[in-house]
């Protein structure tokens, strides 16, 4: 190993990363050959910081190797002896290379369940379901293995410096997956544009606490603590889904975010975020939940413990409102914010969703309603909004902002640029009034609309058409008329000279 390494950029060890994909992409779904790519990455990353660890340690207690295993044994993360990528590495043409990458991965976790407990339990190196059958399985790993111990991807922090790095090339990796994965990439990432708009407009501050009840990979909760400024917050989160669940634990400890409380459950049958016998609050709720999604568990919450849905039960084939009451619940009394993406639907849809849109805006708890672009997300091209909840405003009106026209357009995706996000978040935080973008409505005009939030009632966007001289166009029809006579003349003029 070079014991002066140059330093490595992000696009090198994004695209080295990338590259790795090869070995599965057209014979295993994105969806699944994700969790080995990024476990591989995982596990390259410990092992190369824990390499940089043992050898600054070695050479501070003079090579004594006695005294720098003591020293690691302190560590608050264990690798154990053999469970590195290095030996795998050198074990690459093992006839069972899968049950030994099983079998290392099991150690890790063992050694550090506190952070780690459970997170490779969905993950099989040994899988001829999903990998083949043992010939071409072990090909498929010997070439994994070979790929992340190119030399250029040396990741330890003497050579990356940030540790941040590797948590960029984790996201990277899991953005690229759910543009594979179309409709499904939505369900655990959420694009970065619009995490940084939604932790900008959430305001988290030194000591939050900050919790997100649909977490995916944990990328949106990162970005929010990110926007605090400070390491001073805690952050929390659901998810119901066991290989994105795992995908947030890995995505908060290589963000060095490792003591996020991340559990996997439902958010409306078994929310595990309590204290006591009541849900935990957060200063900062924040979400991108599945859309409208259906059979969420209606036919429980009558009866739910906690009180979620005292202001109205949404309909079972959309839950929505569900999402939605459960965050406005768990936000502190006095100070807390919610910021959560919906689709439009839950602006105008009446039944039990108008009465619970009623009785948000009637307890002054609405503060703040955000139209978005088209096609923002993965596997979708439906418009979308976002939603801010306040508790303990003084405002009485509810600013509505129309971001819908300003967008980087793309063949597949648009995307908000940092003009885009700064012309919101500005608004948002002014409360500004702005021609065609933005409007202050009062209580009165809101019931005057029977509750409704539509965006275009409230925000004027009517292009007037230029007015049009038809004299003029029809002085131009009639030139033009003029001239294509001229030219069928011409042309049979010359047909006749050819003879036809």
């Amino acid at each position: 190993m070079n014991d002066n390494p140059r330093p490595i950029n992000q696009d090198e060890i994004n695209n080295i990363a990338w590259k790795a994909c090869d070995t599965f992409r057209g014979v295993v779904d994105p969806s699944e050959y994700k969790n080995y790519i990024l476990v591989m990455l995982f596990l390259k990353y410990i092992s190369d910081v824990w390499r940089d660890h043992y050898e600054q340690f070695k050479q501070q207690y003079g090579g004594d190797e006695e005294r720098t295993r003591r020293r690691m044994e302190r560590e608050k993360f264990v690798l154990p002896e053999g469970a590195d990528f290095y030996t795998l590495y050198r074990n690459r043409n093992a006839d069972n290379i899968g049950d030994l990458i099983n079998q290392a991965l099991d150690a890790i976790e063992e050694q550090n369940k506190a952070k780690l407990d459970k997170v490779f339990r969905n993950i099989d190196y040994n899988s001829e379901d999903k990998l083949g059958e043992t010939k071409e399985r072990n090909a498929r790993l010997k070439h994994l293995l070979e790929d992340f111990a190119d030399e250029r991807m040396d990741l330890r922090p003497s050579r990356v410096g940030d540790m941040d790095v590797i948590g960029n090339t984790y996201e990277y990796l899991i953005e690229k997956f759910a543009v594979g994965a179309g409709k499904k990439g939505g369900e655990f990432f959420t694009p970065p544009q619009i995490g940084w708009l939604l932790a900008k407009l959430a305001r988290p501050q030194s000591g939050d606490r900050i919790g997100d009840p649909a977490c995916g990979s944990g990328s949106l909760l990162i970005k929010v603590g990110k926007e605090v400024g400070t390491p001073d917050f805690a952050l929390y989160g659901h998810e119901s889904n066991g290989d994105t669940w795992a995908l947030a634990k890995m995505n908060m400890f290589l963000h060095g975010m490792d003591s996020a409380r991340i559990e996997r459950c439902n958010t409306f049958s078994n929310p595990k975020l309590l204290e006591g016998d009541r849900l935990m609050k957060f200063q900062v709720v924040v979400a991108n939940p599945p859309f409208s999604l259906d059979k969420w568990g209606a036919e429980d919450a009558s009866e739910d413990p906690y009180r979620r849905f005292h202001r109205g039960i949404p309909p079972k084939s959309k839950g929505d409102y569900a999402f939605i009451s459960h965050m406005v619940e768990v936000a502190t009394a006095t100070d807390g914010r919610v910021v959560v993406i919906a689709p439009h639907g839950v602006l105008f849809r009446g039944g039990a969703e108008g009465k619970i849109r009623k009785a948000f805006i009637k307890e002054n708890l609405l503060d703040t309603v955000i139209g978005l672009p088209p096609a923002l997300f993965y596997g979708t091209g439906i418009p979308v909004c976002i939603l801010v909840f306040r508790k303990g405003r003084n405002e009485q009106d509810i600013l509505f902002i129309d971001a819908s026209r300003e967008f980087d357009p793309g063949k597949r995706q648009n995307r908000l640029l940092d003009e885009n996000i700064d012309h919101i978040v500005t608004t948002f935080q002014n409360r500004s009034v702005e021609d065609k973008y933005s409007y202050l409505a009062i209580r009165d005009e809101i019931r005057e609309n029977d509750y409704n939030l539509n965006i275009p009632r409230y925000v004027d966007t009517f292009e007037e058409e230029e007015e049009i001289d038809i004299q003029a166009v029809q002085g131009e029809i009639v030139d033009l008329e003029g001239q294509l006579a001229q030219v069928r003349q011409a042309m049979d003029g010359y047909l006749k000279e050819l003879g036809l």
